[in-house]
């Protein structure tokens, strides 16, 4: 009897081993690195380009933030996003990253009233919006304020409001958020 518990031990040892491979390849979903985002805006033949580069990732140094010039009153721009990853050459552009995994990603954008109201202008293969193309349209009246940014990994895009770009129940990670100073005239 003593004799059949090794040999079962043995057996059950030697499957359970052998069983195991390590030459098995660990998937791993590298988050991006994102070291500058633009956003651009045009409207007729204005154009603002406001971008946010910051090369050293979590270093010691704030981002460089520009905008290019001031949104006019009560006009309609079309808007893009693009993110790019400077810390590598050649220069990887991430912004096709996330259009190509649409349905995991999502851009968010706060602003007041008075500065705007944006209305998403693509949407990823479940008809639920990405945010990399766009549509704002400014208040009536002049205006001062932020226009915030933001990238969501992995939002809940059936959760309420957020398809039509509420932050309150979306979850996720954020993957970049972005502060630009907003004059609208």
């Amino acid at each position: 009897m003593k004799n059949l518990k090794t040999i079962s031990l043995a057996l059950i040892s030697v499957f359970t081993f052998s069983s195991c491979n390590n030459d098995d390849p660990i998937a791993i979903n590298q988050e991006e690195v994102i070291t500058t985002v633009t956003t651009t805006l045009i409207a007729g033949s204005q154009t603002v380009t406001m971008t946010s580069r910051d090369l050293d990732g979590d270093g010691p140094n704030v981002p460089v933030v520009t905008v290019s010039g001031d949104l006019l009153v009560n006009t309609t721009y079309s808007g893009a996003v693009s993110f790019l990853n400077e810390s590598v050459t050649p220069v990887d552009d991430i912004t096709l990253e996330v259009k190509e995994e649409g349905v995991e990603h999502q851009l968010f954008f706060q602003a007041p009233e008075a500065i705007g109201i944006f209305t998403y202008a693509d949407a990823d293969m479940n008809g639920k919006p990405i945010g990399l193309a766009f549509t704002l349209k400014t208040g009536a009246a002049a205006a001062n304020g932020n226009i915030v940014v933001i990238l969501r990994h992995e939002p809940l895009k059936s959760a309420p409001g957020v398809a039509s770009g509420s932050l309150t129940n979306a979850g996720g990670a954020t993957d970049a958020q972005i502060t630009y100073p907003i004059q609208v005239k």
